[in-house]
């Protein structure tokens, strides 16, 4: 299906924080970058798949967007706890693939932007898909001047 694998890798990427996570430190700081980790990283992933099930294009487009900001909000943490926090080759792994994300999210975002922009009727259909077209109707008559 479309979108499974962006949603797989959300998916991927959430885990994968959550297998991190379990490394920090139990300190103040690090539970609390433990806390938000957790729930943006998930998050994303979360909204992305709400997105999916949107409710009009409009719905789609918002709730990417919100997919985004926790993609990039689970940037911001990742960078704030790779020197302070911890050291290590996932860290790094991890906000790769998270500029990744975001920029995937930010191109389906622009893509169906794109979509929205152009006029549509319900009756403005594609030949392509069968549809009528609008100047395929027949016209009523209009009705004699009133006298």
């Amino acid at each position: 299906m479309k979108g499974d694998d962006i949603a797989d890798r959300l998916l991927n990427f959430a885990k994968r924080v959550l297998r991190l996570c379990r490394e920090f430190p139990e300190d103040f700081a690090g539970k609390h970058v433990v806390r938000q980790l957790i729930r943006c990283s998930s998050g994303g992933g979360a909204n992305y798949e709400e997105a999916r099930g949107g409710e009009s294009l409009a719905d789609f487009i918002h709730k990417m967007a919100v997919a985004r900001k926790e993609v990039r909000e689970s940037l911001y943490w990742l960078r704030l706890a790779d020197p302070e926090l911890m050291q290590g080759a996932e860290i790094a792994a991890l906000i790769r693939e998270a500029n990744e994300l975001a920029a995937i999210l930010t191109s389906s975002i622009k893509t169906a932007k794109a979509r929205s922009s152009k006029p549509s009727s319900l009756l403005e259909r594609d030949d392509r898909a069968g549809k009528v077209k609008q100047s395929e109707i027949p016209r009523a008559r209009s009705f004699p001047p009133h006298e």
